[in-house]
């Protein structure tokens, strides 16, 4: 890949994906696999004005090793060093990056009731210092080629020539392959702004999603509940975008609001395994079946994992001819995939999808509908035939997908 488009790309999460402001500190997290495009995304946060920049670098074995052989006890307890860096960065972050190149299957052989276990003891250690950080600054995930990771994308080809072949796939739906980036995303977050501003003048109370593959589901939204999708605002005002890609226009649905039955169309990647052609049915809002193919045990776990875990937090609408899906790859990677088509989303859900969120604390939030859980996974249900009816508050109908996509 060429040095010059890496550098635009690097460029592209420094200015648009972060949007880092003379004196701010930014955090980047990533792993060994791409140090050398750390690199350049560290030198561009610098030019644009960053006073500090740490890079906090991951390796997947290793967290495998520590997951075999660590005990829950050790694994749930959060270290009085651990605990600084949280303190730390609660009160000196101004932008997170987050750059994934994980595998896909790199936790497979785990323990997952122990890592859930694990999980479920840190969340309410670590929860405060999430929520002093909520909407108080700019974040980013990103990717890059991982050595397994392109192997299991392109299993075909050879190592070099699959990490190469990553590249242009990440490149080119990130819209970081042409000549400006930085202008495509102008562009693009002004295609989702005009997309959100329709949704949010139709006053829709519900939605309803019907497929042929047997999908039926009906979910209520918030009354106060607004859609967005592209550029996000913190609460000082800082633009900048959370998801690069990102083809979506969101809102986060009513908790314990949902009705009927939903498949899966495209694998899901959680905790470095996967769960494959699965389904899940609610009753009262809430999970009350799934069914998989492959890593039900799981699945069983993750929806299991708190009261609101089972209880969807957003609802995510996304044309089927959207790049990634025209691309033909499957990335087993939530980022790119959740971007291919529809997805849904079970856990937390954001504050920032009510209207006037600002005036409200977190509970606040919760009690106007917004879900809360340790976990939020997004899980594709798109299809070339996915048709959504929205119905408004005074009952009328009105069509927002057909064919699996946009209707408007």
């Amino acid at each position: 890949m060429r040095k010059s488009q890496l550098q635009k790309y690097a460029k592209l999460l420094a200015k648009v994906g972060l949007n880092v402001k003379k004196g701010q500190t930014v955090f980047i997290g990533a792993g060994l696999e791409q140090p050398e495009f750390v690199a350049m995304v560290v030198e561009e946060c610098y030019k644009a004005g960053a006073s500090e920049v740490y890079v906090e670098w991951s390796y997947q074995p290793v967290e495998k090793l520590n997951a075999l052989y660590r005990s829950l006890e050790s694994l749930s307890e959060l270290k009085a060093w651990v605990k600084a860096k949280w303190e730390f960065k609660a009160k000196n972050y101004s932008c997170r990056l987050f750059i994934e190149s994980d595998d896909p299957d790199g936790m497979n052989g785990v323990n997952q009731e122990k890592m859930s276990a694990a999980r479920r003891a840190l969340f309410p250690q670590i929860k405060p210092f999430r929520l002093a950080l909520e909407n108080k600054h700019q974040w980013c995930i990103a990717a890059v080629p991982g050595k397994a990771w392109a192997k299991k994308v392109f299993p075909e080809l050879s190592e070099k020539k699959a990490v190469e072949e990553m590249w242009k796939v990440i490149l080119k739906t990130s819209r970081a392959d042409g000549k400006s980036p930085v202008r495509a995303w102008k562009e693009h977050n002004a295609e989702l702004d005009a997309r959100c501003g329709y949704l949010n003048g139709l006053g829709l109370q519900y939605l309803e999603y019907k497929s042929a593959n047997g999908t039926n589901l009906t979910v209520e939204l918030n009354a106060d509940g607004i859609f967005c999708g592209g550029k996000e605002k913190t609460l000082k005002g800082r633009v900048f975008n959370p998801n690069i890609p990102t083809e979506e226009v969101f809102t986060t649905p009513k908790a314990g609001a949902a009705e009927g039955i939903v498949y899966s169309t495209k694998p899901l990647s959680y905790m470095g395994e996967l769960i494959e052609n699965f389904s899940l049915r609610f009753e009262g809002g809430k999970v009350v079946e799934v069914k998989a193919e492959k890593g039900e045990e799981l699945l069983k776990q993750m929806v299991s994992m708190d009261e609101g875990a089972g209880k969807l937090g957003e609802c995510a609408l996304i044309p089927f001819e959207s790049p990634i899906n025209q691309s033909g790859v499957l990335f087993y990677n939530t980022l790119f995939d959740e971007n291919a088509s529809c997805h849904f989303a079970l856990g937390h859900g954001f504050n920032e999808c009510l209207k006037g969120y600002e005036k409200y604390t977190d509970e606040e939030c919760k009690k106007r509908g917004v879900n809360d859980s340790m976990i939020h996974v997004d899980f594709m249900i798109g299809s070339r035939d996915m048709e959504i009816v929205g119905i408004t508050k005074t009952g009328e109908r009105v069509q927002i997908f057909k064919n699996g996509t946009w209707a408007f």
